[in-house]
């Protein structure tokens, strides 16, 4: 064997061929280093779910990387629930940005042609994509010039062929694809697993190879980075089968070698077929590319004649500047000073574009009266206010704008919006409608195993049934030991087997769901650089990445959340206007001592982030009396303060049990709001900037680098940055060490202040409704509904201690949702506690939505048979509805035949059962028993 030999791996599953694959992408990359692999390809099955993470872990080793796929040809289902599933496969790997554009807009249009989990590619459709044009490439070619393709596995159409109908049908597959891809771009795979009929097959495969004047390529077909790795294997197809291991055992492949190889160990087993481990060194030199060379931008944002997209922030930002910070403003000069340095960095890092985006959504929402306000790290942007992307006066809370932004950060910055739940599908349909459905899409959220769940469906596939594997999963205490590794402590009884399966399999893709708020937009379509395949929810298609998958291949990301308590308070808002004919401005409500004394009592029930039963405990304690108090109250019962044990020592300072103390005086700036405990992430950089003299650059990387994804070389690089700045400060020794200690410690646990502001608004103004307004609060927190922490139930009770009447639905006088109408004594309701500035004089009606077993059709028929005349009685409403039985039970539980029925709810219950006939073909009268 010549020295020197080098192999490239072009045909790879990892673990995104969901359940066909083993190994984590990095695991491969490790594996194909350690075995000096002279290229990787990774070719998961029907889309590109993995090549970021290929990408991202083979940069910093330099081995090159291919991007391809194992395409599923004229499948007739989805593979999951087949021991042996049908289609057939071929290995499709991108010659560079174009080819690549071209595999992706092929992918996406197969799956957007098919169904969740059921892609449709053709041969004939794949010929033409091969040529088809492309953003990068805007004329077709000719003939292929973007894809290399291998004839595949033994569901290749060429092997099957072969092995099914003999050399004279494997003859013909060639030959279509050869017409179809061209001669020099098809390549005849030959692999060898140990099993003794893969030498015969790959003589045939080669003599095929040589008559059809094509080449031929080694492979080994990897599903697996390491033998070790080949009972997880087996674990996974079970679970795709959903069959124990013994039941699939026929169908599992005997031989353990699915696995990298090095050169060597191919070429000993590839030997007699001259120049194929040549063919995939010369492949993946060609097809290498590095992914961000394919990378796409924001969309140009439309500017007014005569302005850049800079010079147009800047106007935006003086108009909003002149609203939000006026003359008579306190920070006035401030406020200009810090505006102007923040579009100073804007400007150099080329984001204008950026802000006008998310500034042209926020002002869709307010054309569209649909309550939004930016929260996150924005908060901390004078800019962001002034634009009104969000409601934090940045400049007056002393907010860390470095936070947000910073030079020494890759990639833009992260605006969050928060809109009213129920309408955040008309701002994503907005997105969509501006930009183009081929240049907007949601992200994608990968679902892994978890804990349980990868002990539950372990123990499937060891032979447990469903109801043992469940109580198998239920003996993992998840909140003591939070992955699978801290179950060697635990006191449970598993079998060996499972643990060790569920202990390999954690953390590992189960399936791809679509995550709750992440878009991205692009200047060109994204289709062509990642594919995008149906979401289960109807009508919604999303990307085959994550979020963190788009930011490292630089897509931009917004995350567009929906929030219930903006539904509440607009509803809120609405209501106040209908039956008062008051116009309330949250923006501009009044900070009221008569509002922070309702919080004080923890009489939050309804009111946003703190109404847990631990924010009510701690609200009396901590005692608020401003703003900010709202903001520390937000951030202060989270579990990492609690882990952090911050929790009781700045409550004990706050009540002047313990003097406030600092670790050097030096801290007393950063910390003195929070009383010397530190609370927040921009603290922890502002204490790095006042003890180690860090610029508030460096302090961003301080905070990222001991963040969740800690780099542990970036860690200690900083971390003797740190102490040498404390040196020349003359902090030493155990001081300098206690205050790098209380950084790192610090890490895990900080919440952001600009997080902890955005929220604190949302508190004061649904506090604020609660005391001024209780019926109306109580009326939209129902019809909110589904949201916060309690029932439907305990919101009627504590409205009820508040003086607010709540009237029983009533299927001739409820609407679809609560309502507010006049007591029934037509008087001032008095508020039971107290707390509220006057009584109110309305009640609420509860909607019939909140009736059990009432479904939408019914809700529909109901008010169409109402608006023609009231009911009658409970016979007529059951005829002319055709209410089914346990809805008219659902009802008569509920009272809501009261008034058009003298019957009580036992009767009305007694009576529904005997209406199981009444319809609306039966006469009056007819159905016995009606009257109880």
């Amino acid at each position: 064997m010549a020295e020197g030999l080098a192999y490239a791996e072009l045909h790879c599953h990892s673990s995104f061929s969901f359940l066909d694959g083993a190994s984590h992408p990095d695991a491969l990359v490790e594996e194909a280093v350690r075995l000096g692999l002279a290229g990787l390809a990774l070719t998961d099955h029907d889309g590109l779910y993995g090549a970021v993470r290929l990408a991202e872990a083979a940069r910093p080793h330099g081995l090159p990387t291919v991007f391809g796929a194992e395409l599923t040809l004229d499948s007739p289902r989805e593979r999951t629930g087949q021991a042996d599933p049908a289609g057939t496969h071929l290995v499709v790997l991108a010659e560079g940005p174009v080819g690549y554009a071209r595999l992706a807009r092929a992918i996406s249009d197969a799956q957007l042609a098919g169904r969740k989990g059921l892609a449709r590619f053709s041969l004939a459709a794949l010929a033409q994509a091969a040529r088809a044009a492309v953003h990068r490439h805007p004329q077709p070619s000719t003939h292929n010039n973007g894809w290399y393709v291998l004839t595949g596995c033994r569901k290749g159409a060429v092997a099957r062929a072969l092995r099914e109908e003999g050399p004279g049908a494997a003859r013909r597959a060639l030959a279509q694809l050869v017409e179809a891809f061209g001669r020099d771009r098809v390549f005849v795979e030959l692999w060898d697993h140990g099993d003794p009929l893969d030498r015969p097959r790959n003589d045939a495969l080669a003599a095929l190879a040589m008559e059809a004047h094509v080449r031929v390529v080694a492979t080994n077909n990897v599903h697996y980075a390491t033998p070790a790795q080949r009972p997880l294997a087996m674990a996974l197809a079970a679970v795709r089968a959903r069959r124990s291991l013994e039941a699939l055992d026929g169908w599992l492949p005997a031989s353990p070698l699915a696995h990298l190889r090095s050169a060597g160990e191919q070429a000993s087993r590839l030997a007699r077929y001259p120049g194929s481990i040549e063919a995939g060194v010369e492949l993946a030199t060609a097809s290498a590319f590095e992914l961000r060379l394919a990378g796409l931008n924001l969309p140009d944002h439309p500017v007014p004649p005569g302005h850049t997209e800079m010079t147009w922030l800047r106007v935006l930002a003086g108009r909003g500047a002149e609203v939000r910070y006026p003359p008579a403003h306190p920070r006035h000069d401030d406020a200009l000073d810090q505006i102007d340095h923040e579009l100073g960095l804007i400007d150099q890092l080329g984001f204008a574009g950026y802000f006008l985006l998310v500034h042209d959504i926020v002002a869709f929402c307010n054309r569209e009266n649909i309550f939004c306000q930016g929260r996150g790290s924005a908060a901390n942007s004078a800019v962001c206010y002034a634009i009104g992307i969000t409601n934090a006066d940045a400049v007056s809370l002393g907010l860390l704008f470095e936070r947000f932004m910073s030079p020494a950060r890759d990639g833009p910055p992260d605006i969050d919006l928060d809109i009213e739940h129920h309408r955040r599908e008309e701002v994503i349909q907005y997105v969509y409608n501006r930009y183009g459905r081929e240049r907007a899409a949601q992200v994608a959220n990968v679902i892994t195993y978890r804990p349980r769940s990868a002990l539950r469906e372990m123990a499937k596939v060891c032979g447990f049934s469903s109801e043992e594997a469940d109580d198998l999963a239920k003996q993992v205490d998840v909140r003591r030991f939070g992955d699978i590794d801290g179950l060697e402590a635990a006191p449970t009884d598993l079998p060996a087997n499972v643990l060790a399966l569920a202990r390999a399999v954690e953390g590992h893709p189960r399936h791809l769901g679509i995550h709750a708020a992440g878009m991205v937009i692009a200047d060109r379509p994204l289709v062509e650089f990642c594919p995008v395949e149906w979401a289960r929810r109807e009508n919604r298609s999303v990307l085959q990445w994550d979020k963190d998958d788009c930011a490292a291949a630089g897509l931009v990301k917004f995350d567009l959340l929906g929030l219930g308590m903006l539904t509440m308070l607009h509803l809120g808002v609405d209501l106040i206007g209908q039956h008062r004919g008051t116009v309330i401005d949250l923006a501009t409500i009044p900070q009221e001592e008569q509002v922070y004394d309702l919080l004080c009592a923890a009489d939050t029930i309804g009111v946003f982030q703190v109404e847990s039963r631990a924010q009510m405990a701690t609200l009396p304690r901590l005692r608020p009396r401003c703003f900010y108090d709202l903001v520390v109250e937000v951030a202060l019962i989270r579990p990492g303060p609690i882990q952090g044990d911050s929790v009781h020592p700045y409550l004990r300072r706050r009540n002047g049990e313990e003097p406030v103390t600092y670790l050097h005086p030096l801290l007393e700036s950063s910390l003195a709001r929070t009383l010397g405990v530190p609370l927040f992430q921009e603290q922890l950089m502002q204490m790095a900037i006042d003890v180690a003299g860090f610029t508030a650059a460096e302090a961003d990387q301080l905070r990222s680098a001991m963040g969740s994804k800690r780099s542990h070389e970036r860690m200690a690089r900083l971390r003797t940055r740190l102490m040498a700045g404390m040196a020349e400060r003359d902090i030493t020794g155990e001081v300098a060490e206690a205050i790098a200690h209380k950084l790192e410690a610090f890490a895990d646990f900080g919440f952001p202040e600009s997080h902890s502001v955005s929220f604190a608004y949302l508190v004061y103004s649904s506090a604020w409704m609660k005391y001024h307004y209780p019926a109306e609060f109580t009326c939209a927190l129902l019809n909110a509904q589904p949201m916060g922490f309690y029932s439907p139930n305990t919101i009627v009770g504590d409205a009820a201690r508040h003086g607010v009447e709540t009237f029983a639905p009533d299927v001739n006088r409820s609407a679809r949702d609560c309502t507010l109408v006049e007591r029934s004594d037509g008087a001032q309701g008095h508020p039971g506690n107290g707390w509220h500035a006057e009584p109110t004089p309305f009640a609420v009606r509860i909607g019939l939505r909140y009736v059990r077993n009432l479904g939408s059709a019914l809700l529909d028929r109901i008010e169409r048979e109402r608006d023609q005349g009231p009911f009658v009685d409970m016979e007529d409403f059951a005829r002319r509805t055709g209410a089914p039985v346990d809805a008219l039970e659902a009802l008569a539980m509920a009272g809501a035949f009261a008034g058009c029925s003298d019957l009580d709810r036992r009767s009305a219950l007694w009576a529904a059962g005997a209406l199981r006939d009444a319809r609306p073909d039966t006469l009056p009268g007819l159905v016995g028993g009606a009257e109880a």
